[in-house]
């Protein structure tokens, strides 16, 4: 049996669930509403307060999806009550970014400034024009997000430079050395 899979999952006051045929979960709380359906051969069951996910099978995809799905659903539960947040910084000579409607301005020394769409369900704030704060319910969504954002210049290991997650350390190398 999963470790994961079998923890239970505890409802908190503000959030309401709603499971419908015992696979379609629908999460709805103080910061907005997710829907997700469980894989097939796992089951989803509530009792009073809590949650539990369950397996119809011991087939190896099966045991395989069971502690993802449950870490997946206390996501959506997390998320709809406090929401996720990542952080981004950009390090760098003349590198900044602005938000320009739906969309993130970024500019990283190339010879043309990068746009990248904000999607619907994440805000995105620029701070200093460096600091790059990114919040939305979807777990999966605000991370992808900033892993998309900071693929566009990752962090070199030489000068330092590039967009990176804030508190990642890069590890530096020491560069050429002239040998005369």
């Amino acid at each position: 049996m999963s470790r994961i899979g079998k923890k239970q999952i505890s409802l908190p006051e503000k959030v309401e669930i709603n499971i419908q045929d015992g696979r379609e979960v629908s999460v709805k709380g103080p910061k907005g509403q997710l829907h997700w359906t469980l894989p097939g051969g796992l089951a989803i069951e509530q009792e009073g307060t809590t949650l539990t996910v369950t397996r119809k099978s011991e087939e190896r995809e099966v045991r395989a999806m069971h502690g993802t799905a449950r870490s997946l659903v206390a996501n959506m539960v997390e998320g709809v009550v406090s929401g996720f947040t990542k952080e981004l910084e950009i390090i760098g000579v003349g590198f900044r970014a602005a938000v320009k409607g739906k969309a993130l301005d970024l500019s990283l020394g190339f010879s043309h400034p990068v746009l990248h769409p904000i999607p619907d369900g994440i805000s995105v704030a620029v701070e200093n024009n460096t600091n790059i704060k990114i919040e939305g319910i979807d777990k999966q969504l605000v991370g992808q997000f900033a892993a998309d954002v900071r693929s566009y210049y990752p962090p070199e290991p030489y000068k330092g430079k590039g967009v990176r997650y804030k508190g990642e350390k890069v590890r530096r190398k020491q560069g050429k050395s002239v040998k005369r």
